[in-house]
């Protein structure tokens, strides 16, 4: 009775100092760790202002809740070489902007470049889909595959009858998939691979009753990558569903880009897997079976580029950075999602304005409403700098790819936005060949062929309704 007596009496100072207690470390923790000072601002408004509230929605989506962690992952380490001289130039072509970008990479990822491999695009789910499940078939040792989004639809089934096939050859199968992007099907596909035997993992999975989960619930793992043997290596933008195999005519089509690799370069690819499998589920995948001498394949100098919130923070901001910065003749960047921060668009005027030809190709019409009417209001601070915005007609394009100079070329997951470049774990390689940037060149040709530019006077003229509506949306960029 007398306990009663006094949480009746002291229940709102308790309540009221534990809120304070709370809002002073959320408070000490923005200060101290957020760069730009009106993010800082805005979050300590939102921590004052919204009691209990507030801190709950800083840790959910303004902390970094895995940096910690993921440090110390680290299961195979590679040692550094030095940069080859020519980067695959002729000897009459001036190859020093590349060898500064490269350096610059270095720096950054702490990761080698490896020369003699080969990349191979491979377009929609008609040509990767196949290439992929064939791989599968022929596999003798081992398949590692992580997947943002596995749909549970005809073709997430082909994976998981072709995985289910290699379990019962002996072929060792692990399967890592985003806890978000699994629920983008019902039932899940991790039921479906529970049932074949495969063994899989999901990667942070979200919980709004357990610490942990809630802390984690805004970072994904956005990476698409499939490892065969630990010789044959498939990454690029595309996740696993039905839509991307456009000759099916889904309901909702999606064109996208992937890439076959062989060469020195998978085994770097496969280090990747390995960490957050490791970080995932406590498991080394480690030997011959996962990480076998690779031998050169082909002509096209790599290295990886893994992103994420943890000691990979930023990587592809700074080397999207690098790469722009050292452009001397054209910048060709095919994004679904165009909303760079202030940085990069900087770097892109300043492009511009030293007479660098500057393309930015993007889908008419966006899968996400939101996420366009958010990048409309941002193209005009381009615009006015001299780069060119071309919009691609339906179906809608996930592809991603930069080509520098006509011989740099980045390609993966990683898309122009905050999310990608601050949230999510994304899988990007740089490549430096001539050869294999003309190809890349000439898929971008042909989707400009049938694109049409958007002009400055045309962004004037939206209405105001339409530039209210944009500019809205651009003040949830950085979650979207």
């Amino acid at each position: 009775m007398e306990w009663q007596v006094f949480m009746s009496r002291f229940w709102p100072h308790i309540a009221g100092g534990l809120d304070l207690f709370i809002c002073l470390l959320a408070s000490g923790h923005a200060l101290l760790h957020k760069r730009d000072t009106r993010a800082a601002t805005i979050w300590l408004t939102v921590i004052w202002i919204l009691p209990v509230i507030g801190p709950l929605l800083y840790l959910v989506l303004g902390v970094n809740r895995i940096r910690r962690h993921a440090i110390k992952l680290g299961v195979h380490k590679s040692k550094s070489v030095t940069v080859p001289e020519d980067l695959g130039e002729p000897e009459d072509l001036a190859a020093e902007h590349l060898k500064n970008i490269a350096r610059v990479v270095e720096h950054v990822v702490r990761q080698p470049l490896s020369e003699g491999n080969k990349v191979e695009p491979l377009t929609n789910g008609d040509q990767a889909f196949p290439a992929m499940l064939e791989a599968i078939e022929a596999a003798k040792k081992s398949v590692t595959l992580c997947s943002y989004i596995f749909d549970n639809d005809p073709s997430g089934k082909k994976f998981v009858a072709a995985l289910r096939r290699a379990v019962k050859r002996g072929v060792e199968v692990r399967v890592l998939v985003d806890s978000a992007g699994a629920r983008y099907s019902w039932p899940p596909i991790t039921w479906v691979l529970r049932r074949a035997k495969v063994k899989f993992a999901r990667f942070l999975p979200s919980s709004l009753f357990q610490f942990w989960h809630v802390a984690t619930i805004n970072l994904r793992n956005h990476r698409k990558l499939m490892v065969v043997d630990g010789a044959t290596a498939f990454t690029g933008g595309m996740n696993i569903r039905h839509g991307n195999v456009l000759a099916n005519k889904p309901r909702s089509p999606v064109q996208d880009l992937h890439f076959r690799i062989t060469g020195p370069v998978v085994g770097a690819l496969q280090e990747t897997f390995a960490n957050d499998w490791a970080f995932t589920t406590g498991e080394i995948i480690d030997g011959d079976i996962w990480f076998p001498e690779l031998a050169e394949a082909g002509t096209v100098i790599s290295r990886i580029i893994p992103d994420g919130p943890d000691a990979d923070f930023e990587n592809a901001s700074w080397t999207l950075l690098a790469a722009v910065s050292e452009a001397q003749t054209s910048i060709k960047i095919l994004t679904p999602y165009f909303l760079p921060d202030n940085a990069l668009i900087s770097a892109l005027n300043l492009a511009a304005l030293r007479g660098v030809r500057v393309d930015i190709i993007l889908p008419a019409k966006n899968n996400l409403p939101v996420v366009h009417w958010a990048s409309c209001s941002m193209w005009w601070q381009v615009l006015r700098r001299g780069c060119h915005i071309w919009l691609t007609p339906a179906p809608f394009d996930h592809s991603k790819l930069m080509i520098v100079d006509s011989h740099w070329v980045l390609l993966g997951s990683a898309n122009w936005d905050a999310r990608s470049l601050r949230l999510n774990f994304e899988l990007n390689v740089e490549c430096y060949c001539r050869k294999f940037s003309g190809e890349m060149e000439k898929i971008l040709d042909g989707k400009l062929a049938t694109a049409r530019e958007v002009s400055l006077t045309e962004m004037d003229a939206r209405s105001l309704p339409v530039k209210l509506r944009d500019a809205i949306a651009r003040l949830f960029s950085p979650y979207l």
